[in-house]
Order: C-alpha cells, then structure tokens, then sequence
C-alpha cells in the first residue's frame, strides 16, 4: 500500500470513528455573514453544536452578504437557516420595504443579540431631545446597514428630518472627533457603547438623546418590527437617569419549508448548549439566548423551535406565535 492510500485509509477510519456525516444524515446550510465578522464565528459554532449534539444531522456554515441575501437564498431553498434582523425578517413576512411584492415567509428560531440603538451627539452640541435634530447634520448609522434602514424611519415617523450624512462607522466616527459631524446613531453592546464609539468618548464628551414617552408609544403603534429597549442610566452616556430607545434583535430563521421536527431539532440543541456558543461570540457571556427571544424578539417563531422552547420551560408569549 502506497503512502498516500494508507492515509486515505487513515482518514477514513478516523472520520467513522469521530461521527462524521454519514450517506443517511440530512445535511445543512447555515448562511452567515462576512468570514471577518464574529457573528460568522456564532455560526460556526452553531454547526459544530448541531453536528456533535443533534443526531442525523450535519450542518456547514455558508458566507454570505448576512439578512437580505441569507432571506433571499433560503426562499429559493439553498439555506437552510440564516443570520437575519428581526426588522428585516418581519419585513420580509409582510412583504414590504425591501421586500415589496416578494413575501418570504420564513419563521424565527432563536434571537441571540439585542442591538439597541444609541442617538449619540456630541455633549458641546447642546442637543437634548431627539426634536433637536431637526435640520441637523447627523449620520443615520453605516451606509446600507440596519441601524441606517431603523432611523431613517423612526425619525420620518416622528417627524424629524436631520441632514443625513452617509458613510461607514469609522467615517462617521472620524467626522464626529474632527467636529464636522454632531453625532449618529450607532448599535450598543448590552447596554454599553461599543469599542467605537467608546474611541470617540475618550477625547469626545457624548451625550445619548432619549426618545420622550410619546415617542416609544409611536414607534410600538405604527414599527411593531421594533423592540423597545428600557437603557440604565450612564455617565459615558451623558444619561443621569434611565432612558428608552428603540432595537432590533439579531436572530436565526429558517427556510420556509423546514419541517417542525427539523426545527426543533436544530433549536433544541442550540438551547442546551450555549457555552459553547459564548466562546465564540463573548457578547453572550452570561446571556441565555431563550429569555432574550421571548423577551425582545418581534416576528412569529418556528412550531418546533415553540416546540423547543417550551420543552425547556421557556413561556412563549402569544405575539411570537404563528397566526393560525
């Protein structure tokens, strides 16, 4: 026997022995991201949680161009499951906005990160209401992105039109420590600024704008999409006291075909096994992804993730479920 036959021998003999896929198990597409982002690395270990703890199954991790592409693949059936906003999924059921005229009717399985979205000014620009930024030179968020999608129309609904300047994250940031930009709206990690905007308040004083009460009733009536987000007070943040601003949950959908014991069976496995998920995505240290579902998610679940959910003692309240 050659060298390189006696490896392949080798390999296969070692593949029988570690579980890997066999002829009978029903293999899956898990649409990601951009191979750099974390949330790729989440998926990865995703896949690897299903392979080792979901039996008859073996799951790869797909890169893509995240929501819109991931929704788009899995209607045609070339995903299985997929990285998504939880705007955009609900947007995608209702057959609006970017997907106007080509509903996708693709279930939630789990949500595994809140992204509250912080109106970020800077302390000297005397800002102290959201109305303040009428006429304003502000950035919306990073050009093509969801948080640049939710303020433009959580601004339109409440009536104010700031001078939108466009750009990614770190050129908007950039203006802002130069002082051509008064602010922008940027995602926070927990309750937290992220690393960059974090950068920016080291040599930039910063103050978080709230949305008035009345502003959160508008947003619940006519964004259901949205998740209202109660923010604890914060001296980075300028904030003495307790705030509210509008979310969105980063999630997992699955293709709309996806039988209820597939779902269950993939969103089951990931329930019992969230450790591992924490050391690949750090953000969800010490986070039990089923509460933050129920508690933050906007669009109906899957049967068998309810299934899941419920199996684990999970309360699934009534606006998660599918509409009978």
């Amino acid at each position: 026997m050659t060298f390189f036959k006696t490896m392949a021998a080798t390999g296969l003999a070692l593949g029988l022995m570690t579980g890997v896929a066999s002829a009978q198990d029903q293999r899956l597409a898990f649409g990601a991201t951009n191979a750099q982002s974390s949330h790729y690395a989440y998926f990865a270990s995703l896949a690897q949680i299903v392979n080792d703890h979901a039996e008859g199954f073996q799951a790869s991790v797909v890169e893509t161009g995240a929501t819109v592409d991931n929704l788009r693949r899995m209607a045609r059936g070339q995903l299985d499951i997929g990285l998504v906003t939880t705007p955009a999924l609900y947007h995608a059921n209702e057959g609006i906005n970017t997907f106007e005229g080509e509903p996708i009717a693709s279930q939630l399985l789990w949500a595994y990160s809140l992204a509250p979205q912080l109106i970020i000014s800077r302390a000297d620009s005397g800002y102290e209401t959201v109305e303040d930024l009428d006429g304003e030179r502000f950035g919306p968020g990073q050009r093509g992105s969801s948080t640049e999608a939710t303020s433009q129309m959580v601004m339109e609904l409440l009536g104010v039109t700031p001078e939108w300047v466009r750009g990614t994250n770190g050129e908007l940031a950039n203006l802002i420590k130069d002082d051509r930009l008064n602010g922008f709206v940027k995602s926070a990690v927990g309750t937290d600024f992220d690393p960059l905007t974090t950068d920016i308040a080291t040599l930039t004083p910063l103050r978080v704008l709230p949305v008035s009460d009345a502003g959160i009733a508008t947003i619940q009536e006519n964004l259901p999409e949205l998740s209202i987000v109660d923010m604890p007070a914060s001296e980075q943040q300028g904030r003495d006291e307790p705030y509210r601003t509008w979310g969105f949950m980063i999630a997992v959908s699955a293709q709309p075909d996806m039988s209820e014991e597939t779902a269950y069976a993939i969103t089951k496995a990931v329930l019992e096994n969230q450790e591992a998920q924490a050391a690949a995505f750090p953000a969800l240290e010490g986070i039990d992804i089923g509460s933050l579902t129920v508690d933050f998610a906007t669009t109906p679940m899957h049967p068998g993730a309810i299934r899941a959910f419920e199996e684990l003692g999970y309360d699934v309240p009534d606006n998660l479920r599918p509409a009978m």
